[in-house]
């Protein structure tokens, strides 16, 4: 990946510095890291159909 990633909080994150996870989606898939590392975090990499099951399974289970 080329271009550099646009990472976005969690609506359900706090403003007070906890546990909080950001994600950057790609025309192929969704990378996933911890906010509180920023830049230095891991990330992972799931592809966006995978994202997409997953975000239908929670919205169904919820």
């Amino acid at each position: 990946m080329n271009e550099p990633l646009a990472w976005s909080k969690s609506s359900y994150s706090s403003s007070g510095g906890g546990e909080c996870l950001e994600v950057a989606v790609s025309p192929c898939a969704v990378y996933v890291r911890d906010s509180k590392l920023g830049e230095r975090s891991p990330r992972f990499e799931v592809p966006a159909e995978a994202w997409a099951e997953f975000l239908a399974y929670a919205a169904r289970e919820a």
